[in-house]
Order: structure tokens, then sequence, then C-alpha cells
């Protein structure tokens, strides 16, 4: 019999997570998650101009970093952090104490299940991520974990007891996470609650990479936060919009290798901005050519056995980035570099980690 639902414990997270936003503007979108948000403490990365005030409602906790606050941290290792692109949220990730972390962007909103029911995100995150995965074997009701599901038979008993969950990975209603060339063919496409809303959650298996979105994440910081590095995206890098598939693919191979497991379906959350599919086209050509190299590569990245911690499996990858994509441009050579900035970035703001 599956365990009860976690969903009681909700409130009692406030003070193992943080809220990590990336933002170039006000935060009025808080205003809609106000019920579901402000127990919790915010972690606010500005984007862009530092000189730019940005308003945040009262009433909620936060921290709110700068450009100029990551530089003064970070020192020389800043050149990590990605400029003028949300990759920028992985600071947020480096400064935080807590255990769990859920990040959303600024133009997501409370979206409402095919009953009208406001959908609280965040205790769905929780609940996927507080019961375990089953990442080798699937379950053909899904999550088994969850309230009125179960193992079907013929699913193996030694295998029921699953592995921890790292990552809990949401969707969107209304405007769907499209590339570029997607959005020019279906400008109009969207994702309506009646037609489009699957009310399901599943373990990805072992071995399967996946699309990560960044706009509504959730994660076990202690068992993959070193892993989800959002790569060198946006100002002064060829490439824009792979940050969150790239902290995915990476952490997809490293969860695999240290048995961790990854969930993918609800929470839904409303995505309300379509952004310019030509300006898209412009970050993610380069992209688009390159994932047919990168997919591969990550495919068959074999990490040693040895290598037992989240940082080391992450060295590790960041040699075979350098190895095998860095004959395909001198960008990945750097991106290698950088990766290994990044674990030293964490190591240094988080010394228990080492």
């Amino acid at each position: 019999m599956a365990p009860p639902s976690p969903s009681h414990v909700a409130p009692l997270l406030k003070d193992e997570l943080d809220i990590v936003i990336p933002t170039i503007r006000n935060l009025d979108f808080l205003e809609m998650w106000r019920p579901f948000l402000q127990p919790y403490h915010l972690i606010i990365v500005q984007d862009g101009d530092p000189s730019k005030t940005i308003r945040v409602p009262e009433g909620f906790d936060y921290e709110l970093y700068n450009r100029n606050d990551i530089n003064k941290i970070l020192g020389p290792k800043a050149s990590c952090i990605s400029f003028k692109d949300s990759a920028c949220r992985c600071f947020g990730f480096l400064v935080s104490k807590k255990k769990y972390i859920f990040t959303i962007d600024d133009d997501c909103f409370v979206a409402k299940d095919p009953s009208g029911e406001e959908i609280n995100a965040l205790a769905q995150h929780i609940k996927n991520l507080l019961t375990p995965s089953t990442p080798h074997f699937f379950n053909t009701l899904y999550d088994p974990y969850r309230e009125g599901a179960d193992f079907v038979r013929g699913y193996p008993f030694s295998l029921r007891e699953g592995v921890p969950t790292a990552i809990s990975h949401g969707l969107w209603l209304n405007i769907p996470d499209y590339d570029a060339p997607t959005q020019l063919v279906k400008p109009l496409e969207r994702n309506s609650s009646s037609t489009r809303y699957v009310d399901a959650v599943m373990t990805i298996p072992k071995g399967t990479l996946f699309p990560m979105c960044g706009m509504n994440l959730a994660f076990d910081r202690e068992l993959i936060g070193p892993a989800l590095y959002f790569g060198l995206m946006g100002d002064g890098q060829p490439i824009g919009r792979y940050d969150d598939m790239w902290a995915g693919w990476c952490a997809k191979v490293i969860a695999d290798h240290l048995g961790l497991g990854v969930k993918t379906g609800l929470p839904y959350i409303w995505h309300s901005k379509a952004s310019n599919p030509f300006v898209n086209l412009k970050k993610e050509y380069k992209g688009i050519y390159w994932q047919e190299e990168i997919i591969p590569f990550f495919q068959s990245a074999a990490l040693p056995k040895e290598s037992k911690t989240v940082q080391q499996c992450y060295r590790d990858l960041s040699l075979l980035v350098k190895e095998k994509l860095g004959p395909i441009d001198p960008y990945f050579q750097k991106l290698s570099d950088e990766m290994v900035t990044w674990i030293e970035a964490w190591e240094e703001l988080n010394p228990a980690a080492k």
C-alpha cells in the first residue's frame, strides 16, 4: 500500500525551503502567489542593471542580490554566473542554506485545475520531493506513492522501496514551453486546463534525458544542488535559452549515476507571457544545431564508479565536456572551465558540502 500523502507537512518545510526568483522587474506577480508563498523565504536575483530598484510586495521575507552583490560575494568566480539571462537564478541556489529550492519565473501565475480550483504548486512539489522515485522500472499507474495509487501487478517487490527524489519538474498551462521554430509555426497554440491538463506525476526512467524547464522547478539542494548549474548564457555568450536544459542534462546524468530520481508532471503553473520567437531564434539557433551532438554526448556520458559525490561527478562531467564537446566550438571549453569554477564557488560558500 502506498504511504499517506505528505501534504500535511508542507507548512513544516517553511524553514527548510527557499524560493528563488530571477527578475528584471517589480515582483507584483507575487500578489497572486501570496496565499501559497508568503510563509517562505525568497531569494531574488536581479538581472541586468544593478542600479534599478526592484519593488517587492510588502509582507514577504526576502533577500535581493544584484550584479554588484554577485561580484562582491564571488570575486573572480563571478564569471560563472550568467548576465542578462535568467540563468543568473543559480546564484540563488549557491547562497541558499536550505535543504530544498523552488524556483519560478516572474511571468508565472497560479493555475487552476479542470474543476476551477487554484493549484498550490509548491505543495505538490513538496509531495513529489518527499516521496520516492522509481527510475528502474516503470509503473503504468505513474507515481505509485500518490494517494489513491499503488504498484501494479507484476511490479517487482524488490524495487518498490524506490530511490530518493532529487528533482521535481512541473509543467505549464497557457503558453507552452516551445523553441523558436515551433513558436513560429504555432503562434496561437495554448495549453488549457480543459484540454491539456494531465493529472499525473511520473518518474523519468534511468538512462533517459529530458528537456528541463526552469520556470516551475523544485529540487533537493542537499542531494543534487551542485549539479543545478545553468551554464553560461546571455550577455557575451553565443547561446541562450539552453540554460535550464543544460542543467537538466547534467543533473539527470549525475542523478542516474548516484541512484537518485527525477519526477515530472504535476504541478502546473500559468505561464502568462509568450516571448518573441524571432528574438528567441537568434538566441537559440546555435543551440538547435549543437544539441544534435550535445544530446548524444550526455546519452553516452559515463562517470567513474569511484565518484560518489555530486561535486566530484560534476568535475568529471566538466572534463568530458572539454574533451568531447570542446572540439565543436571554443564555447564549450570555456563552459567546461566555468563548470569547475561553479563547483569551487559552491564549496567556498558551502564548506560542509566538500
